[in-house]
């Protein structure tokens, strides 16, 4: 590796930190707000739909465990493609893995303020919620800038205080099941399972942000799999319940808002019901924190490659964080949650990441057969068709998307590669300067 590549950065993030750091950007994302919407789609067949979504994350998961046991260097999917397919390539999909990330922000950020108007109506309209908003980026903009250290610290005690209410959760929820709400009725349609599948995969996603900082990771590659495919295996399991546990104790499941809410207050009362809204918003702001994380480090492994501006490599003299382009990524964050809602915002992310997703599973076999890239620590059994099989999934599940949504995918890859040709006819201008 250039010895320049990731100089600045330190190594503070541990093992059981990149364990929390997966557990704490899946859960607590989609899984407080979309149990509800599966269920208007699938019904009772919701639960299969969370376990056919299963599927293809768990392949997916299991094609960046092994190629992130090859590279000790920040950006994850845009350092394997770019190694895979080139440079052209890579920073595609750094650029869509970026706008994935800020674009889920924005989406889990709305989230957080309708969680809040649980205790507080007022909040989610008018001055009140652009306020709240913008304290929620200016407070995570700093936590990140003060050392990936202390970012790893607060992504933890997240982590605790997402997994408790989830498991009060389904532990006592279980009790209170009504075995009716499971009677299953005609079958939904081809386009409603599919597209509750889609949304699924905001929920199960996620787990990529665990790769993005290896740069600042103890040895990588050896500890990347591990928390990768034990955090998939945990996260799958609770979902699963969680699922169960609504249908089973909330009739209205299909109308509901906030549907654990709702439910914990069936059999919990009002102190239930608060309970579970406040462990949303603990755990919807370990993810934004998780997203704050990892977002800014796209920017920063594409400018130490000359594909942006060299400013956003530049890392602070003290706290050693690419501090610009943390502030960079904060203020789109900031505009995108602005403008946006928490579904808008959710189904651009989705379709974003598939699209990396697809390319990450693409590099398996290709820097299988190169020579010269870099050896790894873990092997998928049956590699090459489980990245096939991968392949092939994501390519079904962006085949259910609409035609606008896809199209503002396509004219977010046309700007990036506007930005990318700025950036390189400006290049000999800024080294003269």
């Amino acid at each position: 590796m250039n010895n320049r590549i990731n100089a600045g950065l330190v190594r503070g993030i541990r093992r059981w930190d990149l364990l929390a750091l997966v557990l704490n950007s899946i859960i607590g994302a989609g899984i407080f707000g979309l149990p509800s919407k599966v269920f208007a789609l699938a019904g009772p067949y919701s639960l299969a739909a969370y376990v056919v979504c299963a599927v293809p994350v768990v392949l997916i998961v299991l094609c960046f465990a092994e190629l992130g046991s090859r590279f000790n260097e920040t950006g994850g999917p845009y350092i394997y493609t770019q190694q895979a397919f080139g440079s052209f390539i890579g920073f595609e999909v750094g650029w869509l893995m970026w706008l994935a990330r800020v674009t889920a922000f924005a989406s889990l950020c709305n989230l957080f303020v309708g969680y809040l108007g649980y205790f507080w109506p007022a909040v989610t309209t008018g001055w009140w919620r652009v306020t709240v908003i913008g304290m929620v980026v200016v407070c995570l903009t700093v936590v990140n800038l003060v050392g990936v250290r202390r970012a790893a610290w607060v992504g933890n005690a997240f982590t605790l205080g997402k997994l408790i209410p989830l498991m009060l959760f389904v532990a006592t929820g279980v009790f209170f099941i009504h075995p009716g709400n499971y009677s299953l009725v005609a079958p939904p349609g081809y386009h409603a399972f599919s597209s509750a599948v889609l949304l699924l995969v905001f929920a199960f996603s996620g787990f990529e942000v665990a790769v993005i900082p290896a740069g600042e990771v103890r040895d990588p590659q050896r500890h990347m799999p591990f928390a990768l495919l034990v955090g998939i295996g945990i996260v799958a399991v609770l979902y699963v319940l969680v699922q169960f546990v609504c249908i089973g104790t909330l009739p209205a499941l299909a109308t509901s808002d906030r549907p654990l809410a709702d439910a914990a207050q069936r059999f919990f009362g009002g102190a239930g019901a608060a309970v579970v809204s406040l462990g949303a918003l603990i755990s919807v702001t370990g993810t934004l924190n998780a997203i704050m994380l990892a977002a800014p480090r796209l920017l920063f492994a594409q400018a130490e490659r000359a594909q942006l501006p060299r400013c956003l490599a530049l890392t602070h003299p003290r706290f050693h964080t690419p501090h610009l382009a943390i502030l960079v990524s904060a203020i789109i964050m900031l505009v995108l949650t602005l403008w946006g809602t928490f579904i808008s915002a959710l189904t651009i992310s989705t379709i974003t990441r598939l699209v990396a997703y697809a390319l990450t599973c693409a590099a398996v076999p290709v820097l299988r057969r190169r020579r010269t890239a870099p050896a790894a620590a873990f092997l998928i059994p049956a590699g090459a068709l489980v990245a096939t099989l991968a392949l092939t999934l994501c390519i079904w599940l962006l085949s259910n998307s609409a035609w606008s949504e896809a199209r503002l995918v396509l004219m977010a890859a046309a700007l990036g590669l506007i930005i990318l040709a700025v950036n390189r006819v400006s290049r000999p201008t800024q080294a003269r300067g």
